[in-house]
């Protein structure tokens, strides 16, 4: 019942450097003008900027656009030969789910009107942590050999609530789950463990497992907690 979300951030582009050089030399008799390569000196020919720009010096690592992604700032740098990695059960949303969702997010839109609807629903069971690319097939599958033991389970999903990640750059109206806590706690606890194997971070004290519905950029929990959360909560 869960999924690893793999995402590279990392480059296998590297600069290879291919110079012509002349191995042969003139033999007597041999067709054409012989000048004596001694007597003038190697000079490289200067490469085109046209081709120089297909090769970024990828020494600097990617420019971070944050325009390119809706606003979102990257939670930590970009490493060459890391991969960010999140550990979560996806949500297939129902008819009865997006209608709800129809209703709720214009309304929070009217108090804070940057907020975008989410594109795929999940529920975390991690943190986004980094992997290196030689811990990708055995972290998968330590997470395999640690799930395979739980069974489908029913849980309900029915308050409202607000989040922000750890830096507050992002803030998410979503759905927090109201029973089946207790087996989403097990989940984490085994995920948790082949975290620990890895020396990567646990998850959260007390975690509050929740479906997030529409994000923004910044801390607008200002905006959107106190009566605009009260009135989501009445249109449940």
């Amino acid at each position: 019942m869960s999924a690893a979300l793999l995402v590279g951030y990392s480059s296998s582009g590297s600069e290879d450097e291919a110079e012509a050089t002349s191995s042969g030399r003139s033999r007597p008799g041999a067709g054409g003008a012989h000048r004596d390569q001694g007597s003038i000196p190697s000079q490289r020919l200067p490469v085109p900027d046209s081709v120089l720009n297909m090769f970024p010096n990828t020494e600097e690592g990617p420019e971070d656009d944050s325009a390119k992604h809706g606003g979102r700032i990257r939670t930590f740098p970009h490493e060459r030969g890391n991969w960010a990695t999140h550990i979560y059960i996806p949500y297939e949303a129902t008819e009865e789910f997006l209608d709800l969702l129809d209703v709720l997010l214009p309304h929070a839109q009217t108090h804070v009107p940057r907020l975008v609807r989410m594109e795929e629903f999940h529920l975390s069971l991690s943190q986004s942590v980094v992997l290196r690319h030689h811990w990708i097939l055995p972290f998968v599958q330590a997470l395999k050999d640690h799930m395979t033991s739980f069974q489908r389970f029913f849980f309900t999903a029915n308050r409202v609530k607000i989040y922000t990640n750890q830096e507050k750059t992002r803030t998410f109206v979503g759905l927090e789950v109201t029973s089946g806590h207790s087996q989403f706690l097990d989940l984490v606890s085994e995920v948790d463990r082949v975290m620990e194997e890895f020396d990567l971070t646990t998850f959260y004290q007390n975690p509050s497992f929740h479906i997030s519905l529409a994000w923004c950029v910044g801390d607008a929990r200002l905006q959107l907690e106190g009566q605009c959360l009260q009135e989501l909560q009445n249109r449940l």
